[in-house]
């Protein structure tokens, strides 16, 4: 799907940096999908991590910024909502309560966030600071250091396993 969405904004006319911005800038691909198009656009490495990594935190910041007032806003507009949230964070609370007590809240979020598994990343990482009341001082600097962390990982494993896959 990653290559399909690739060749779609390339033939719109997008030069390959912009490709791995935006690819990275959305939720579910991030950088786990911006460092393999700059592989596979031919992007030289450092290009395509720095690139990756911009585009996998502007949209970081709105998001911790403005999750508490439009849920605030959904829930004062909307009832089902309302029970909805409430729902959400005690659920959310009782599973990972644990892991947060044994991390700490900031190792916690940042490793949540660095670790390139599915349904984890900025993205995700700036629902749990949202959902487990974190500071916005708190969590930005967790949710960067966590995506250049995941950014390292997954530039090894793309650059690396192409480095190996070569030599055959």
């Amino acid at each position: 799907m990653r290559e399909s969405f690739a060749n779609w904004l390339s033939s719109h006319g997008l030069a390959p940096e912009w490709i791995v911005i935006i690819v990275s800038m959305l939720p579910i691909f991030e950088l786990r999908g911006g460092i393999p198009c700059g592989f596979l656009l031919n992007l030289a490495w450092w290009k395509t991590y720095l690139l990756s990594v911009l585009g996998n935190i502007i949209p970081v910041v709105p998001i911790l910024l403005l999750l508490e007032p439009i849920s605030n806003w959904l829930r004062s507009r909307v009832k089902s909502m309302d029970r909805f949230f409430e729902w959400l964070f005690a659920r959310t609370r009782k599973r990972t309560e644990g892991n947060i007590r044994k991390y700490g809240v900031f190792l916690g979020l940042m490793l949540f966030v660095a670790i390139p598994f599915p349904l984890t990343g900025a993205w995700t990482g700036c629902i749990a600071a949202f959902i487990f009341g974190i500071k916005f001082r708190l969590s930005l600097p967790a949710v960067l250091l966590g995506v250049l962390i995941a950014s390292i990982v997954v530039s090894m494993v793309t650059y690396g396993t192409a480095t190996v896959l070569s030599l055959f």
